[in-house]
């Protein structure tokens, strides 16, 4: 029970930091409720030995998410703007109401793991690849690890603003705004994508109702802006090809980069995906593409691009191999933006 209390708590505290009011104050409550002994604590009783980097708070708040948005939680709906509502003063009542009338769905959907493809953190990788591509003056082969849905594998359909500062297509639906809160990556580079897949151990498909719904509701309900932008970046998705193989990454980069590829910048990345793996899976992670990288050639460079967990923020970090000097390149919020440009 304190576990639990705990980790509620831990993650209303994100919540609150990322700007999400609304999900600090259902997780404070929830965890009162846990230690109260109330329906909170009995539908996540099964769960309190699961792994801290499960995100029992999240798959929670998620499983109640999708019933709101599948219209199977009128009373809660009118509390949540992602469904036109506005948290009121029996929003907690709804809630409660809400967990007891879809126990069982609940229950179903908590198992899931947190399928979130923020669209946002394209903005912190936009600057690796247009070094990239500065840099080796080739086109792009992108191999992105974690992938989900591939929504970041489109990023070159996206359009990202800051100030009188721009790069992307001028009529994309997906508009990043506010993007480079210091200095800005080579705007002026355009590279060419001839290629992009990914791979997930449960990859989602833009394309599937029931998949779409699952990558929504996994969206902070208050955070209306990234549900737009989620909408918008998988209907972009129905119209250009980006496979995603259901598989483990290492697996999947050791047939990948098996062999370089001249005439092209192979460049895998991924973007808060090492939080997932434990430190086994992330030294076997670092391990395969190192050893790509020694493999690499100048007419078949490899780049690694990665957006994971710092100090305090995200860090953005670019390895280009043969060179394998590793730069930090820029930080940038978990969800990607604003973006502190720091490496030309």
């Amino acid at each position: 029970m304190e576990r639990t209390a705990a980790a509620l708590r831990e993650q209303a505290e994100w919540c609150r930091r990322l700007g999400s009011p609304l999900y600090t104050l259902l997780l404070e409550w929830a965890a009162a409720d846990v230690e109260a002994g109330g329906i909170c604590l009995e539908v996540l009783r099964p769960h309190a030995d699961d792994p801290h980097n499960s995100l029992l708070p999240l798959r929670f708040l998620g499983a109640i998410h999708r019933m709101v948005l599948d219209g199977r939680a009128p009373e809660l709906a009118r509390h949540y703007p992602s469904a036109g509502g506005t948290p009121g003063a029996d929003l907690w009542d709804a809630f409660l109401h809400t967990l007891d009338q879809n126990r069982a769905a609940v229950e179903e959907w908590i198992d899931n793991p947190v399928q979130t493809n923020e669209v946002g953190r394209s903005a912190a990788l936009l600057g690796g690849f247009l070094v990239v591509a500065e840099t080796t003056g080739l086109d792009l082969r992108l191999l992105e690890v974690g992938a989900s849905a591939g929504l970041n594998l489109r990023w070159d359909f996206y359009r990202y603003e800051s100030g009188d500062r721009a790069w992307g297509p001028d009529d994309s639906p997906v508009l990043l705004t506010g993007v480079f809160g210091g200095g800005s990556p080579p705007l002026d580079v355009v590279p060419r994508v001839v290629e992009r897949s990914g791979c997930d151990l449960r990859p989602l498909d833009p394309n599937s109702p029931e998949d779409r719904l699952t990558l929504l509701s996994y969206v902070w309900p208050d955070q209306t802006e990234r549900l737009e932008l989620l909408r918008q970046a998988l209907d972009i998705a129905r119209r250009v090809p980006a496979p995603v193989d259901a598989a483990s990454a290492t697996d999947w980069l050791a047939s990948k980069l098996a062999a370089p590829a001249p005439g092209v910048a192979t460049v895998v990345f991924h973007s808060i995906v090492t939080p997932y793996l434990g430190e086994a899976g992330r030294e076997e992670l670092t391990s395969v593409i190192s050893a790509a990288g020694q493999r690499a050639t100048e007419p078949a460079p490899l780049a690694w691009l990665r957006l994971e967990p710092g100090v305090e923020q995200g860090e953005v970090r670019l390895t280009i191999w043969p060179d394998g000097a590793e730069r930090l390149i820029a930080t940038a919020g978990y969800h990607g933006r604003p973006v502190h440009w720091r490496h030309h």
